[in-house]
């Protein structure tokens, strides 16, 4: 497996390419944003950003591993997942409230203190420790996605008065340089982990220089930023969970959101152990996950571009990750074990992922209220928090037997329920406002749609 790894990495990278290029030619106003003095603001911004995304991403390939080599076992890895899982969300709620009231600044300073600090209890072989340094993950992954883009937006506008029409284009080429990392993230962390002989504890180690550079030239060249009103907390909440409950199609995105992204959740925690049997190159199958997210983006980029309507790219979306699913149920089962067969499957359903964010992302602007979308956001994370939680911890019990076989079998059942609702969504009457986004709006909201962030 590992010499397939290399070969279908040197494959999919040249597609991407062309793809990605393919992409580039369909987008149009690309010259607007060509201000000097943007430009030079942007790559500030950039230099701090993607190095604090860069450092994230060090993260992802080794961890499952890196437990493993420890010694625990599956049922113990997966409580530490669910650990990791549950702090994004509760932190995941207060973060942007924090970033307002005690400045975004100090938050982000923060972020690099935290994320420091679960890198280095990394290096202890104790569970409680790093049960400890999960939640503390989650908190610093919390600010990470939040606190950067907020202070941002503010300087954007409040200190630089570039025009509200230009954010869209500093996450655009965020989302790009960030696809770009993660696949170099990947093969980085393959180099010192298997190449060189470090083990799986060497990218964390790797990643906390990073987060050093990136506290350092935020504490020197930032301004420090505040909202510029108060957030109350739990009148937010509820005007968010009435929405939801009274608005037929936001209560369907928030299914469809929570089904497909706990399914997710769970082939994050589940392909190591899977292609492990293999003997893979770990940081390199990661890369060859990034370069299909890459190419479902520009997949998207390109049918959009072409009329294609959003909710038919998420049906062929789910279509397609049922089929991968699938696939992983029959490739996994004891009597058919297939492992070339089970990282076919995994790649078809990154691909898939990277089809649907920026998919998700559109029907989330056109649909839901601007007033109340960081409170149905935060909602919209619990059922999906505690759905992929659910099955990682139930279904790692000794009481169920065949364990990860049956947990695909479970995902396919979440799939199917996302393809129901995706239909019912489809019936359901369009508003004035979502109207007039599929008349005028789509170019600018395709733009807003591929911000893209570290899912592992």
């Amino acid at each position: 497996m590992m010499i397939l790894a290399y070969f279908t990495f040197g494959g999919l990278s040249l597609l991407c390419l062309i793809f990605q290029y393919w992409a580039h030619r369909t987008r149009r106003n690309v010259t607007i944003g060509n201000n000097p003095q943007f430009i030079k603001f942007q790559r500030g911004y950039f230099a701090v950003y993607l190095v604090a995304m860069f450092a994230d991403w060090l993260q992802g390939p080794y961890l499952y591993k890196l437990y493993s080599y420890y010694g625990f076992d599956e049922q113990q890895i997966a409580v530490l997942y669910v650990f990791g899982f549950a702090s994004s969300v509760i932190f995941g709620a207060w973060t942007p409230i924090a970033a307002d009231q005690f400045g975004r600044k100090k938050l982000c300073i923060f972020f690099t203190v935290a994320y420091s600090l679960s890198c280095l209890l990394k290096l202890s072989r104790s569970y409680g420790i790093l049960l400890i340094g999960r939640l503390v993950g989650g908190l610093a992954t919390s600010v990470l996605f939040t606190a950067f883009e907020a202070w941002y937006i503010h300087e954007h506008l409040e200190t630089h008065d570039f025009p509200k029409e230009w954010i869209p284009i500093t996450f655009q080429r965020a989302s790009m340089w960030n696809g770009v990392l993660a696949v170099m993230a990947g093969v980085t962390t393959n180099i010192f982990s298997e190449w060189i002989g470090l083990g799986p504890v060497a990218p964390y180690m790797m990643a906390v220089p990073f987060l050093i550079f990136v506290g350092v030239i935020i504490s020197t060249h930032w301004n420090e930023n505040y909202s510029m009103h108060k957030i109350k907390f739990g009148h937010l909440c509820y005007d968010g969970l009435r929405d939801i409950i009274t608005n037929k199609r936001i209560f369907m995105i928030g299914a469809i959101e929570s089904l497909f992204e706990s399914v997710v959740y769970i082939v994050i925690f589940l392909w190591t152990p899977i292609l492990e049997q293999g003997k893979p190159s770990l940081g390199i199958i990661f890369s060859c996950f990034m370069v299909c997210i890459l190419i479902g983006q520009a997949m998207f980029q390109i049918l959009s571009s072409k009329g294609i309507p959003v909710i038919k790219i998420l049906l062929f979306v789910v279509i397609l990750s049922i089929i991968s699913i699938l696939t992983c149920v029959y490739s996994t089962h004891p009597r058919t074990r297939h492992l070339n067969a089970s990282l076919v499957a995994f790649l078809v359903f990154q691909f898939c992922v990277g089809m649907y964010f920026p998919a998700m992302s559109v029907l989330r602007m056109r649909v839901i209220p601007d007033a109340h979308r960081y409170a149905i956001m935060n909602w919209f994370r619990v059922p999906l928090n505690l759905i992929s939680c659910a099955v990682l911890m139930l279904l790692h019990e000794d009481v169920f037997l065949h364990g990860n076989h049956l947990i695909f079998v479970v995902c396919v059942g979440l799939l199917a329920l996302m393809l129901l609702a995706t239909i019912r969504f489809i019936r359901l009457p369009l508003s004035q406002e979502e109207t007039d986004e599929e008349v005028g709006g789509m170019t600018k909201l395709m733009m807003e749609a591929e911000h893209i962030h570290n899912i592992f």
